[in-house]
């Protein structure tokens, strides 16, 4: 029994429809919104429980479960709420954390790439303490990230296996309930068929054009292999970056939608609110090469590829 939180959002559907596609495992989601979301799932013939009843369910089902697979978490960049922070994204995970070890379980949780706050100490995903004292995350979300990171990684006993992934710029299919933290391919694609403009933040640094900020973009798709790759390799462990190592434009983006979509480029670019200016990354690109060392050799979708993918087999209909 493989237990996953977050199961209804957005990398846990994906990777819950790939795990019942292959009827491995026996699988649990926790997710407050199992049924609002279920039309996310191919179909739903596995356990559903909510948060409020994680404790009980780990305690009644401990002999079953293999392990737990953490994305549950607030993922907005631009909440506020500290105490809800704590309790969602720090607290959970410390319970988590120490439930897996106590029990001879494995973990494997969702970081993110804000932990590295303005890649000003690179992008390299090492767990020991003198880099990761370095890291200064540029939001709340990425400070419980971080904090996590290193309250784990200072602990000489550990789960069984315990695995930290930093998720860098994901896109793909069932993140409509992500509001604006929706991809920008998805806020591209539902501004075009719309008929509207397609606005892009200027630039608000010297070395990069209006539109050509980089970050390392990642299909859900590639997202999920990773996770499995590390299912069933259990001696496995480490904090690991998940990005494609190759870092693309918004407008690489932006034409790429536009291709799929049949339609006209129509960009304009706006001035970035100043309220994010100084949380605003202007590049990111993962360095893999520590995943790719320790042995997962399968190639990325370009971003092309995936965003193809996925606007003609999940939003074209």
């Amino acid at each position: 029994m493989i237990v996953i939180t977050g199961g209804a959002g957005f990398i846990g559907s994906n990777l819950i429809n790939e795990l019942m596609r292959k009827n491995t495992y026996e699988i649990v989601s926790v997710d407050q919104n199992n049924e609002k979301n279920k039309n996310y799932f191919l179909n739903n013939n596995f356990k559903k429980i909510l948060p409020v009843n994680l404790k009980k369910f780990l305690k009644n089902y401990n002999k079953k479960i293999i392990a737990i697979i953490h994305l549950g978490a607030i993922t907005s960049t631009t909440e506020r709420n500290v105490n809800l922070i704590i309790k969602n994204n720090l607290e959970l995970s410390i319970f988590l954390w120490s439930w897996c070890q106590k029990n001879n379980k494995r973990l494997i949780y969702a970081s993110s790439a804000a932990t590295y706050g303005d890649g000003s100490n690179f992008f390299n995903d090492r767990e020991d303490d003198e880099y990761l004292s370095n890291l200064l995350p540029l939001n709340l979300y990425g400070w419980s990230k971080h904090i996590f990171d290193r309250h784990i990684y200072n602990k000489k006993e550990q789960p069984r296996q315990i695995v930290g992934l930093k998720f860098f710029n994901v896109y793909g299919p069932n993140e409509n309930h992500k509001a604006n933290m929706r991809s920008i391919v998805l806020k591209i694609y539902q501004t075009i068929s719309k008929g509207m403009v397609v606005n892009l933040f200027k630039s608000h640094n010297k070395d990069y054009r209006n539109g050509e900020q980089l970050r390392d973009f990642i299909y859900v798709k590639d997202v999920v292999s990773i996770i499995e790759w590390f299912i069933n390799n259990p001696k496995s462990n480490g904090l690991f970056n998940v990005g494609t190592g190759i870092p693309r434009s918004f407008n690489d983006i932006a034409k790429a939608v536009f291709a799929n979509s049949n339609k006209r480029e129509k960009i304009e670019y706006i001035d970035t609110p100043k309220k994010i200016r100084s949380q605003y990354q202007y590049f990111t690109k993962a360095n893999i090469k520590k995943l790719r060392d320790l042995g997962y050799k399968k190639d990325f979708f370009s971003l092309e590829d995936g965003i193809k993918d996925y606007i003609v087999k999940n939003l074209i209909k």
